[in-house]
């Protein structure tokens, strides 16, 4: 029997969120074609593969069925595509609130600015080093809650793939290079695929070596998305509350401090070669 007959929290989805009245339309449209079929809860589950309370769960919407879930329930049931057809939503579902909101904002995107101060931006991330880093936040994820942050957070990387890619610009500091999150072999994979990712016609990666002490950036990360209408949204970690902001007066002070960043870091090509020494030091 497939593993998700077990309690999964991590596949909850909050009833304050938007997307829940989906989630409870899908499960909604698996019982009524479960119910058009004449099978039970119990005869339908062991058809698909999956336990009774999981079937009950994602039927009455307090569950989010993987897209396995759909495609053998639309074979079981002859839904004809129709369950199937929920598919994308229920993988947006998957993402907490947060980063399904992040990743429609940055696939709208056409230009993307990026300061990084702690750790390597997400954007940058290996699968590992990203399950490494949030394994490291109190309260601790459940096993479940971490892959689903992690598949959260792997899926925003879509952005790379994209036509017509946007421009992306990021700037990381020295350290984020230097911590060993994971351990040294997940480093040293995280460096490598970050040399991979500044090769890209589109993505100019520049590092700030922690010697350039007086920059603007010393109050946090900088996030600065534009769109193709002239719009922006922008954040920073210690003004503007943290929150997101679109107002042209903030988006400029954030401009400005990220180009100040942006001028006092190392050349694109400079910084290939300083994260290379840094590879040959792990």
């Amino acid at each position: 029997m497939n593993s998700e007959s077990a309690d999964e929290p991590g596949w909850d989805v909050s009833p304050e969120d938007e997307i829940a009245q989906v989630v409870e339309s899908t499960g909604r449209q698996v019982r009524l074609w479960r119910e058009a079929a004449g099978m039970r809860v119990v005869e339908f589950g062991r058809a698909i593969g999956y336990g009774e309370d999981l079937v009950r769960k994602v039927e009455r919407g307090a569950r989010i069925p993987r897209a396995d879930f759909l495609d053998r329930a639309d074979e079981v049931l002859n839904a004809g595509g129709h369950l199937r057809a929920f598919k994308e939503d229920m993988e947006k579902a998957r993402y907490p609130k947060k980063v399904r909101e992040l990743k429609m904002l940055e696939e709208r995107a056409v230009e993307l600015l990026l300061y990084s101060n702690h750790n390597i931006h997400g954007l940058l991330q290996t699968a590992e080093y990203a399950r490494a880093l949030l394994g490291t936040w109190r309260p601790a994820y459940s096993l479940d809650e971490l892959e689903r942050m992690v598949a959260a957070r792997v899926a925003r990387k879509s952005v790379f793939d994209r036509s017509p890619a946007p421009e992306l610009s990021f700037v990381q500091e020295e350290v984020t290079l230097r911590r060993p999150v994971g351990g040294t072999m997940v480093l040293r994979r995280q460096l490598e695929h970050m040399l991979e990712v500044a090769r890209l016609p589109f993505v100019e990666l520049q590092v700030m070596p922690t010697a350039h002490a007086n920059h603007p950036g010393t109050g946090g990360r900088i996030r600065v998305l534009k769109f193709g209408d002239g719009t922006a949204v922008g954040r920073t970690d210690d003004e503007f509350a943290g929150r997101p902001v679109s107002d042209p007066r903030h988006i400029r002070v954030l401009e400005l401090r990220y180009g100040i960043i942006r001028a006092q870091a190392l050349t694109p090509g400079e910084s290939v070669a300083f994260i290379e020494r840094a590879l040959g030091e792990t």
